[in-house]
């Protein structure tokens, strides 16, 4: 086993961790990570008409970046377990950068597309290796706040890139892709300040590969893991591609109002998160995870039941806070559940479910609300969340009932 200096020591864990260069490298590295797609989104139709290309053509600048998170990120957490989280992290912002940045000087789709393939490898590296120095580096509720508040600086990037983009794009379709050049000094920063968090390095091959199936096929981590993918397959299905249909189909709403819609709900996640610390004082991660799911069902609910756009928009601020109580509190979850050796690995797959639910949820969505309609979604999508949410609640009283009979026993 090798270790290398933590750059949080155990005396610090009892102090404010907004001092640490690891936390602000770590925050600014998810910051640029939305801009992969919602700073993207709004340059679709320029990038369609740029070169001549059908929808579903266009639409790949999207799918792909998605597609290769999903099949690399087990790889690249095997690698960050093995060469380090600091190297992998360096690299990904580097390579994120200057493959984004590329793209403004494309010359052709084929280039353009095998640059966001490129780009969205690097992105599943920075997404995985950012939660890994967190899990590595915290304990308890103060892992909990620190994720709390990267998600929250990832859902602040995902609400307000959207306007960047769409201003940005009137200067041309290329022009955003520069703002990717951003990522260059961060690398550069990281390079000087970013050490290497204390963790097992001893892990390799098939003996790897064995201690991860044996941790990670048990019903904690299914669990973990399905809340991820469906955490993503409700927000990407129901809330950013069936609700933006329904207000403007039943309400007539414009592109700009639905945004703030969104952005209303996204808002509320973004300050649950940065409170989620504050809430595990209170709750095990496995609560936070079903009042999250709760809160997803009361959002789906009101969006069926609500008669205006406002009673919508209230429902979506309990649904984003339902996202502020459970992402970060998965995240905290399945940096328990393994050593430091296997952490790179387990939240890897996190970040293959995650993308995996984003990829699915718009496709799956929209198919079926093509032969059902909006309304009887949002209530099957209710009905699926209330499940999740008193499952999670009934499995973890049924184990720690096991663990008090247990010891009672053995007493």
């Amino acid at each position: 086993m090798t270790l290398t200096r933590s750059p949080i020591d155990s005396e610090s864990q009892t102090t404010s961790p907004w001092q640490s260069p690891t936390v602000r490298i770590v925050l600014a590295a998810t910051l640029l990570a939305p801009l992969g797609v919602p700073l993207i989104s709004p340059t679709l139709p320029a990038f369609r008409d740029a070169f001549g290309i059908a929808d579903a053509q266009a639409s790949l600048l999207i799918s792909t970046y998605f597609l290769t998170g999903i099949v690399l990120s087990p790889f690249i957490g095997l690698l960050a377990d093995r060469i380090g989280r600091r190297t992998v992290l360096i690299g990904c912002l580097i390579v994120f950068s200057l493959a984004g940045g590329a793209i403004a000087f494309a010359p052709s789709y084929e280039v353009v597309i095998a640059l966001r393939i490129v780009g969205g490898t690097a992105a599943a590296g920075i997404f995985i290796t950012t939660v890994t120095l967190i899990g590595d580096t915290f304990e308890g509720t103060q892992r909990n706040s620190v994720l709390g508040m990267n998600n929250a600086v990832l859902s602040a990037g995902a609400a307000t890139f959207p306007l960047l983009g769409g201003a940005l794009a009137t200067l041309g379709w290329n022009v955003p892709y520069l703002v990717y050049l951003a990522g260059l000094p961060l690398g550069l920063y990281a390079v000087r300040h970013l050490e290497e968090p204390a963790h097992d390095r001893d892990s390799q091959g098939i003996a790897y590969l064995r201690r991860a199936v044996r941790v990670l096929s048990g019903v904690d981590a299914l669990v973990l893991y399905g809340a991820a993918c469906m955490t993503e397959l409700l927000l990407f299905g129901a809330v950013i591609t069936i609700l933006p249909f329904l207000l403007a189909g039943n309400f007539g709403m414009s592109a700009v109002l639905i945004g703030l819609v969104l952005a209303v709900g996204e808002a509320a996640s973004v300050i649950v998160s940065a409170k989620n610390g504050w809430f595990a004082r209170y709750l095990s991660n496995y609560g936070l995870i079903a009042i999250g799911f709760a809160c997803y069902a009361v959002g789906l609910f009101g969006a069926w039941l609500a008669p205006t756009p406002v009673g919508i928009t209230l429902a979506m601020i309990v649904f984003g806070a339902g996202l502020g109580l459970s992402m970060p509190a998965v995240d905290a979850a399945i940096s328990d559940l393994v050593s430091s050796g296997l952490r790179g690995g387990a939240l890897s797959l996190r970040n293959s479910t995650t993308f995996l639910g984003r990829a699915a949820g718009p496709v799956l969505f929209a198919s079926i609300a093509a032969t059902t309609g909006y309304y009887p979604l949002f209530v099957a999508s209710g009905v699926v969340a209330l499940v999740i949410a008193l499952s999670v609640f009934g499995m973890r009283v049924y184990q720690r009932r096991h663990v008090a009979l247990v010891d009672e026993q053995s007493a």
